[in-house]
């Protein structure tokens, strides 16, 4: 355990940042999950509509720099070639 006030303060911010950045991960990885549940039923109406929401999130993470930037566009990449045209 933390003795001095600033590595006790330290330790309730990573607390803090470690559960937000859980939260995020696991939203991105619901949505993109949802994504391509819909492209397995074939409803892909509702896939090119949630396309743009799953850039959001995508990018709002790699703001937060929680994935690198070249993950995120890797992601966005192979999500919209698993889309039919």
């Amino acid at each position: 355990m933390p003795k001095t006030t600033s590595a006790k303060k330290a330790l309730r911010q990573n607390v803090r940042r470690k559960a937000e950045n859980l939260t995020r991960k696991q939203n991105v990885k619901s949505v993109v999950k949802q994504y391509r549940k819909f492209l397995n039923e074939g409803k892909i109406e509702e896939a090119k509509q949630m396309l743009p929401s799953v850039y959001k999130t995508i990018d709002k993470v790699t703001k937060t720099n929680l994935i690198k930037k070249g993950k995120a566009n890797r992601m966005k990449s192979r999500l919209t070639k698993k889309l039919p045209k």
